[in-house]
């Protein structure tokens, strides 16, 4: 909790020294469950092997709490007898871990509000969780050793999760945990994004985090990134994105290619995409094929300009957009703080203090931005209209993704827990 109180000292410098006004407004409706069901925000708690369930507006008060590492004693019988994984799960929690084993990477819920299925790094798996006792309803292996980034299709029945050290996606059946299909992506894939309309599938390679060669002059060493668009129903190539010629053509040779979260706007026409790195984002035209604009947002004085004490190559690590596509939130990781960004203008709203924000997403009802605070194990909703802070609610050890879900709608947690 000493990093924690520490990450909040430099939120606070950068309330004092950097706060920029500049709201605007959002509107949007709210979204509604199945009979029986109720809508929830997921929040994964990366360290702790468990997911709280809280409410997706208002207060978002927590409603309970799922442990994802149901069969851990089982999990770590099979490392400890494998030479192979028990050093890659080693290095796993000496790395990206931070010290840390990762147990919940990524989470959805299933369409009738009876499981929820997990990515868990450190067990290069996927699993599906019954709310209603507990236990592991189905597992995946993944290829290699590490799971990572997962997205549901608009339907909700099929899941697509990154195999990082395979340079593969996976896509599941979510009720069975069957391949439907898997794809070859560039090296260690990390965001998957579906198309509105479920027929396309976009997946971002980040290449190698982890070592210190992390100055403009050694990014060749960082591996092969791109961005790989596939047919979500047959699998096959559609196309392949290289942004480095695309950042190249904007006069960026300096800049990191590897694409890290990204959120495209409600009609599909633009991408918003944050790289290693950079203190901000870019505004890439999917018919044109080109970076159109970039943001750059302020930088923390707080934070050390050397990239290799920044955790996994991120500066910032997390956008989402608001339903009506008017503001997007940004969450600013390294430099403790979430803003909102007017679209058009392109101007920040104030810069609300966050401790090492680590992912954002869209509330409920579509008016707020939810940011995980994975120093502070908390999650914290900002006012798109405003760009104020409205509410934070305690959570597990570092929250990292935060996902919209259903249960049942008298759901508090497993039964017996």
């Amino acid at each position: 909790m000493a990093a924690s109180r520490t990450r909040h000292l430099c939120s606070v410098a950068v309330a004092l020294t950097l706060a920029l006004a500049g709201p605007a407004a959002a509107v949007s409706a709210p979204s509604a469950a199945p009979d029986g069901l109720r809508e929830v925000l997921f929040v994964g708690n990366n360290w702790d092997g468990t997911a709280d369930v809280i409410r997706p507006s208002g207060d978002y008060a927590k409603i309970g709490r799922i442990s994802v590492v149901p069969d851990k004693d089982a999990r770590m019988a099979e490392i400890n007898t494998d030479p192979v994984k028990w050093i890659y799960f080693q290095a796993i929690r000496n790395s990206v871990g931070e010290g840390h084993d990762q147990f919940a990477d990524d989470m959805y819920s299933t369409p009738d509000g009876r499981s929820v299925v997990v990515s868990r790094p450190s067990f290069a798996d996927v699993v599906s969780i019954d709310l209603a006792d507990g236990a592991v309803n189905w597992r995946f292996p993944v290829a290699g050793y590490r799971a990572d980034h997962m997205a549901v299709s608009p339907d909700g029945t099929r899941v697509a999760v990154s195999a990082s050290t395979a340079d593969t996606v996976h896509v599941l059946d979510i009720a069975t945990g069957r391949q439907l299909g898997s794809f070859k992506t560039g090296d260690k894939p990390h965001e998957n994004v579906f198309s509105k309309d479920g027929k396309y599938l976009w997946n971002m390679s980040i290449g190698e985090v982890n070592t210190d060669l992390d100055g403009p002059g050694w990014d060749w060493t960082k591996g092969d990134r791109h961005l790989t668009v596939v047919d979500a129903t047959t699998f096959q190539q559609v196309k392949v994105i290289d942004m480095r010629q695309r950042l190249d053509a904007f006069g960026l040779e300096d800049f990191s290619d590897a694409v890290r979260p990204a959120v495209f706007s409600p009609d599909e026409s633009k991408l918003y995409f944050q790289v290693s790195f950079f203190n901000g984002f870019f505004e890439y035209d999917v018919a044109t094929d080109r970076i159109t604009r970039m943001k750059t947002l302020p930088k923390n004085p707080a934070t050390s300009e050397d990239r290799t004490t920044w955790v996994n190559d991120s500066r910032h690590h997390g956008i989402a957009m608001n339903p009506a596509g008017t503001e997007l939130c940004v969450a600013g990781t390294m430099d403790d703080y979430a803003a909102v960004v007017d679209r058009a203008s392109l101007q920040e709203g104030p810069l609300v203090p966050a401790a090492k924000p680590y992912w954002a997403t869209v509330s409920g009802d579509g008016k707020d931005c939810v940011v995980s605070e994975s120093g502070a194990d908390q999650v914290t909703a900002i006012d798109f209209a405003t760009g104020r802070k409205v509410a934070s609610v305690a959570v597990g050890d570092h929250p990292q993704r935060v996902r919209l879900g259903r249960v049942p709608a008298d759901w508090t947690g497993p039964a017996g827990s």
